[in-house]
């Protein structure tokens, strides 16, 4: 009797949370950011920079290659001096190539950086009043390897991406 009594009260100890309404949603960040209009915006302007800074790269990369060109050309015909003094120019103008190549790619990753930082604020913003007007315990993200599984019902992406242009 008296295990059946401790098993008794376990059982409904265990079973009080489940009666408690836990409402738990998910959302992929990652596809809120891709396909909200602030993302779109931000993406297009940082694709049309890459296409502005590739346009620069290729004349100067052209440049150098006419320059090594001409320094192969006179190789024959110029003093060892002044071939060696064109050698420096050709691998000076190289190393600026390259310097000019990393600059522009941090300058894209800390502009991406921005303008990620700054719409996943207010992505956040957005959902947490998501979360208390729809009274859920918990939002997750979907992307972070945490949800294995999840039925669709639950995901509140679409509906995050609406509120977020909405409130732009």
């Amino acid at each position: 009797m008296k295990k059946i009594i401790v098993a008794l009260i376990a059982t409904l100890l265990l079973a009080a949370p489940v009666l408690a309404e836990t409402r738990i949603a998910y959302v992929d960040l990652q596809k809120a950011l891709n396909l909200s209009k602030a993302g779109v915006q931000a993406k297009s302007e940082i694709a049309a920079q890459v296409k502005k800074y590739e346009a620069e790269f290729k004349a100067k990369r052209g440049e150098l290659q006419k320059l090594k060109g001409e320094l192969e050309k006179q190789a024959v015909l110029l003093s060892d001096s002044a071939k060696a003094q064109k050698e420096r120019d050709f691998q000076q103008n190289v190393k600026e190539l390259q310097r000019f190549q990393k600059d522009v790619k941090d300058e894209l990753q800390q502009k991406d950086a921005a303008h990620t930082k700054r719409i996943l604020n207010k992505l956040f913003g957005i959902l947490q009043k998501l979360g208390k007007d729809g009274g859920y315990s918990m939002i997750i993200e979907k992307n972070e390897g945490a949800v294995i599984y999840a039925d669709q019902s639950i995901d509140l992406t679409d509906e995050l991406i609406k509120a977020f242009d909405a409130a732009q």
